[in-house]
């Protein structure tokens, strides 16, 4: 079983990089990030002629995750991350697909940090521990994965002394991932790959893609039960020199049946 996560920074905007991708990466289960669109404008006729069911949350402009399904029925669980009624961001949403739990996250940025926007930020990594503790505790086989908006180690972003300040990879958020991590969560790519430089995110300015200055920000966590059927992992970075393009490349694991 192949899951992806990607981030398409506009799902509407990015959609024939978004096929083409699908096409040619024909992952299972795919997890979407910063749609950008509200729920009516969601492409879900395009998604689904690509062989994907989907389900979605939108929010207008900003935010939005969705997931989709190849080969089996998405059973939806939630569309919004428990813990304050009152957050309306479309950043979490929440299936069953062929018996594995998939939670599909975006991550508040935080910046500028300190400030509101790095308080929510924290308050929402706060939420996702707690949530996610609650699946641990149920035993059902879990992942956990988008776009998380930290970098978790040195390692995980060029030129990490430039960085310090940001609420990417403030000590607060970097400690707050090694917390949730701490539960008994896997970081897929790290599990496989504990030494390489490997990043999922970079920026448009100052070509930073023909550079390779990059980020490490998108991530899989899996269950005990997941983790050791984990049986590959890697990143699409070709499709973010692919024209008019995320700023984000796709992230994919596999998975061994049970």
């Amino acid at each position: 079983m192949k899951i992806a996560t990607y981030n398409v920074n506009g799902v509407n905007g990015h959609l024939p990089v978004l096929l083409r991708w699908l096409s040619e990466a024909a992952p299972d289960v795919v997890c979407l990030q910063e749609l950008k669109a509200p729920e009516e404008k969601f492409p879900e006729q395009a998604i689904r002629d690509a062989g994907y069911a989907a389900i979605w949350h939108g929010q207008k402009s900003w935010n939005g995750v969705a997931i989709l399904s190849r080969n089996h029925q998405i059973q939806e669980v939630c569309r919004a991350l428990p813990g304050d009624p009152e957050d309306l961001h479309s950043r979490y949403i929440e299936a069953v697909i062929n018996g594995i739990a998939v939670g599909c996250l975006y991550l508040p940025n935080g910046n500028p940090a300190p400030g509101p926007k790095f308080d929510y930020k924290l308050r929402w990594f706060e939420r996702l521990t707690l949530h996610a503790a609650g699946l641990l505790a149920s035993g059902k086989p879990t992942v956990l994965t988008g776009d998380y908006n930290v970098m978790p180690a040195e390692i995980d972003v060029y030129k990490p002394e430039r960085w310090v300040d940001d609420a990417l990879f403030r000590p607060e958020v970097r400690a707050a991932f090694k917390n949730l991590a701490a539960q008994g969560w896997t970081d897929a790519i790290r599990k496989l790959y504990p030494d390489e430089k490997i990043y999922t995110f970079w920026d448009y300015f100052r070509n930073a893609y023909g550079r390779d200055a990059g980020l490490r920000i998108d991530h899989f966590l899996l269950s005990p039960g997941l983790s050791s059927r984990l049986t590959g992992a890697g990143v699409d970075r070709h499709v973010r020199g692919w024209e008019k393009t995320s700023d984000h490349a796709p992230v994919w694991i596999t998975l061994s049946d049970d």
